[in-house]
């Protein structure tokens, strides 16, 4: 496979990964507005921020003020989160650049794939945040995630199983990784600042990534940290989990070998491999003990990306 369709196929998975990860997150921020406290809807919005790295509108989020100042934050964020074209981590540009890149991909993937893509960039290609504020913007959200669920099954049951498969694959479980770490080290910074934890805040995190029902039949109905992190992170069998990711990642680094650039290659084997073994061998009783194992662990995902880089595409 040329190394720039490789390329491709690889940017597709990262950005459709984090279109849906940003979609599931601020539905659950649109739902809050409904009938959770101003404290709860800010604590939201600046684990998402402080997850992607990137600095709010008008440089920060200020103390809880007021249902009447959160609802106006919510409204800027979401903008600013779901279409603002020169926010490149936005939902709308991270789509586009998915659709763009599945254009010119078309030879490696099916007409259902690309179908099920582009019908769904036609639709919000022209939205703006006051286009589904009026109704019901949760909706959106909602209808963005089944949207990439069905390209997804779409891909399961149409593409053949290449090399572009493994990119595609080995993209979007390196994004999920990465976010879902960084994700859960910015809510066990926040229980730290706040000397408790929110029994909410994490429930959140169950509800965003559909393990709120294992949870309950397994752990009861109280939600606590550490049973979370248990099941978000070294349960193999829950979809999203790291420790899932990190095994799909090991088994498509293993297919494709270690590419034209052997070094890279070789050292991003390594490191697939020592993130696989993570949750089975060094996963910390304690809850306080586990921040800096799940920071260790995005910082690696981060250098896997680039080891992926050098070994395929810019070797």
């Amino acid at each position: 496979m040329l190394s720039r369709s490789a390329q491709s196929m690889y940017w597709m998975g990262r950005y459709l990964e984090r279109t849906e990860f940003l979609c599931r997150l601020i539905r659950l921020q649109m739902e809050a507005l409904l009938d959770r406290p101003p404290r709860d809807i800010h604590a939201g919005w600046r684990r998402l921020y402080a997850t992607l790295g990137r600095t709010p509108p008008g440089g920060g989020l200020g103390p809880v003020q007021g249902e009447d100042f959160t609802l106006a934050d919510s409204f800027t964020l979401a903008g600013d989160l779901t279409f603002e074209r020169q926010n490149l981590d936005s939902i709308w540009n991270c789509f586009a650049n998915c659709r763009e890149n599945a254009r010119q991909m078309r030879h490696h993937i099916s007409t259902e794939m690309w179908r099920t893509l582009n019908l769904a960039y036609l639709r919000i290609r022209t939205l703006e945040i006051q286009d589904i504020w009026a109704t019901a913007p949760e909706d959106f959200y909602a209808g963005m995630v089944a949207e990439i669920g069905n390209f997804a099954g779409a891909a399961e049951t149409t593409m053949y199983r290449d090399e572009g498969w493994r990119f595609l694959q080995l993209g979007r479980c390196i994004e999920r990784a990465q976010l879902v770490s960084s994700l859960l080290v910015q809510q066990l910074a926040m229980d730290s600042e706040a000397g408790e934890f929110a029994e909410l805040d994490w429930t959140s995190l169950l509800r965003a990534y559909q393990a709120a029902e294992v949870y309950h039949r397994s752990y009861g109905i109280a939600v606590h940290p550490a049973p979370v992190l248990d099941l978000m992170v070294a349960d193999p069998l829950l979809p999203g989990s790291l420790s899932r990711c990190f095994n799909i990642i090991g088994e498509h680094l293993a297919a494709l070998g270690t590419g034209p650039g052997q070094a890279s290659g070789a050292e991003a084997q390594r490191v697939a491999s020592a993130l696989t073994h993570l949750p089975e061998s060094r996963w910390p009783d304690e809850v306080t003990g586990r921040s800096g194992l799940l920071a260790r662990a995005a910082a690696q995902c981060r250098e896997l990306h680039f080891l992926v880089n050098g070994a395929y595409f810019d070797y």
